[in-house]
């Protein structure tokens, strides 16, 4: 027992070694592109430290190494669900400088990583020639995104060059035929300056059928060599476009407006204790040059059922099954699949015989944007029941296209199938020569037409619905139902016409509302907030009852209003009594609670009394 269980501990931790080595890597990394006279780093990764006999490539061409190889040694821990791992690697670091323009390729390495040799992968750098103008300045890769804000006033500034700062507009063909796709690419370039932001107003695409290619947020910038000059570049926008017209089309100048930070020629010494900045965003005015394109017309002799495809095609076709029986459906699938302006392409033409019942086709689109136009595939499902038995044809479809590699019209049919139907369990019957499709329904000596299966509704002979109770009715109910509404608008608009009434009216809710606040505050026992709003309750109501502004209201005045009002000397003085009381507790010492508990039960006894 204890051999087995020694041979199983060392079986699994020679499968854990050799999963462990399975997962060891040695890659090469470098800079895509870089400057004849750069210095850079190349680095050799392996993820161990296991390891031994680290072999460089023998030479490099295009580059001098200046120094290395010098190791760094790096060990982490990583826990993931409560288990910790351990991950180590190495890292053999060389730094070269480039001497020759071109493009060069770093071989690979090899080292011995616990007892087997790994190969790493090779590396492809660009190297462009010296910037005639000085360096592309790491500034340049300050806007990379596609909008932004420098944060601070701008202003515009005239002497930021045109080769420091200029956007591009490219199209992929400039003669070309009508519906043929193109890419339109907006790429700016930017040299030795700090960007911000950058505002784009496209032009409109007039002509064209437009759809943006989608892009990363933030832009990746470049190095490229450009009329002598090297430039940070990302390309901004890009467009696959189709040319909805023949002729000589245009694409009107983009303007872009870019945000520039530039240091200050003369800082303030005493802007740094203000909060300032040595440092003023300044504007720019970026405009494309404009872009003609000579649209060709596609070629005479067109022909029949031609689908308005331009691009590369192919079409097949499948069918459910060959033998069915009446009232079941069949269904025959068209798959057209290429590359090209698959949005605009028709559905094709599919004749099913005469006995067919035949309803209108299904359509999938399954295709992505490409440089080419949209590459994918349009799936057609046409669906048809057969009414009858027998054996039946089903013709193939027939596609044309106008083939962009032959400059010239292909046409494609899909195979005819044979269709064997059986009698089913329906209630079909054998109909008449042309007569059994709906929609193709004629009158055979104006007396046979279809039977209708549905249920029917028969009126008695000579009843009619004009002049009948019904349809009298249908006029006289909307109008007594306009006239009752119109007279209840109307006294409606009269109530609230008189401003007095329709306050003494609301002055008991709008007193209940505030009292309803002051019982919340009551429960959370603020006193203050408390007794200010059963003060406001009381003066308010008493205010809108009697119809005198709140700053014409006293004790005094309050007695001989009520008075005037009918109301009896005990209610009077309650109320007085209730105004002081409620002075009297939001200043007197003692039991809190109980005092609010008075007051808030006197407040609403006293109101309801005078509603009353």
């Amino acid at each position: 027992m204890k051999k087995i269980l020694l041979l199983w501990i060392a079986w699994t931790a020679v499968c854990l070694q050799a999963t462990a080595d399975d997962k060891v890597s040695f890659t090469i990394s470098a800079p895509e592109v870089v400057v004849v006279g750069d210095q850079f780093r190349l680095s050799y990764k392996v993820t161990t430290q296991d390891v031994r006999d680290f072999r460089a490539p023998a030479s490099i061409t295009g580059f001098d190494i200046l120094a290395g190889p010098y190791d760094s040694r790096e060990t982490s821990m990583v826990s993931i669900n409560g288990v910790s791992t351990s991950e180590s690697s190495i890292t053999y670091n060389y730094t070269l400088m480039a001497t020759a323009e071109g493009d060069f390729t770093i071989p690979a390495a090899t080292i011995m990583a616990g007892g087997k040799q790994l190969i790493s992968n090779s590396a492809k750098i660009k190297v462009l020639p010296a910037d005639k103008a000085g360096s592309a300045g790491s500034g340049a890769a300050g806007g990379n995104s596609r909008q932004g804000g420098s944060g601070q006033s701008a202003r515009s500034d005239a002497s930021i060059g045109n080769d420091e700062l200029f956007v591009t507009a490219t199209a992929s063909k400039t003669s070309l035929y009508e519906q043929e796709a193109f890419v339109l690419t907006y790429k700016i370039y930017v040299a030795a300056i700090n960007l911000r932001a950058l505002d784009p107003k496209l032009p409109d695409f007039k002509g064209f059928q437009s759809q943006e290619v989608e892009r990363p947020n933030d832009l990746r910038w470049t190095l490229e060599h450009y009329k002598g000059r090297n430039y940070q570049t990302a390309v901004y926008f890009q467009y696959v476009l189709f040319p909805q017209q023949s002729g000589k089309l245009t694409i009107d100048p983009a303007r872009f407006e870019a945000t520039i930070t530039r240091p200050v020629a003369t800082p303030d010494p005493f802007d740094f204790f203000n909060g300032g900045s040595n440092y003023v965003a300044v504007k720019k005015v970026l405009m494309t040059p404009k872009i003609t394109l000579d649209v060709k017309p596609l070629p005479d002799g067109k022909p029949a059922g031609f689908s308005g495809g331009v691009g590369n095609f192919d079409i097949s076709s499948t069918i459910n099954a060959n033998t069915v029986k009446t009232n079941d459906a069949v269904t025959v699938k068209v798959v057209i699949s290429g590359t090209g302006n698959m949005k605009l392409l028709g559905n094709p033409e599919m004749r099913f015989p005469e006995e067919f019942e035949v309803y209108d086709p299904k359509v999938e689109n399954k295709f992505r944007l490409t440089s080419g136009g949209l590459t994918g595939s349009k799936v057609i499902e046409y669906l048809a029941i057969p009414r009858n038995a027998g054996t039946f044809k089903i013709p193939g479809v027939t596609f044309s296209y106008f083939d962009l590699k032959s400059k010239s019209y292909k046409t494609l049919t899909t195979e005819e199938y044979t269709l064997n139907v059986e009698k089913g369990k329906g209630n079909a019957t054998e109909t008449i020569a042309n007569f059994t499709n709906k929609e193709e329904l004629k009158v055979l000596n104006e007396d046979i037409r279809f039977i209708k299966q549905n249920k029917v509704t028969l009126t008695p002979r000579g009843s009619f619905f004009f002049a009948s109770l019904t349809y009298w009715l249908l006029y006289l109910v909307p109008a007594l139902l306009f006239l009752l509404f119109f007279a209840g608008y109307r006294k409606q608009i009269a109530a609230n016409a008189n401003v007095v009434k329709m306050r003494t009216k609301k002055a008991n809710k709008v007193a209940v509302r505030r009292l309803k606040q002051a019982g919340k505050l009551l429960s959370e026992n603020k006193k203050d907030a408390f007794y200010d709003e059963v003060l406001k309750a009381l003066w308010g109501y008493i205010s809108d009852k009697l119809n005198i502004p709140l700053s014409r209201l006293s004790k005094d005045n309050i007695e001989e209003e009520l008075r005037k009002y009918g109301a009896s000397d005990e209610v009077i003085r309650e109320f007085i009594a209730a105004l002081n009381n409620c002075e009297f507790a939001r200043f007197a010492p003692g039991d809190d609670n109980q005092a609010m508990d008075k007051v808030y039960a006197e407040s609403l006894a006293i109101i309801g009394k005078i509603e009353n």
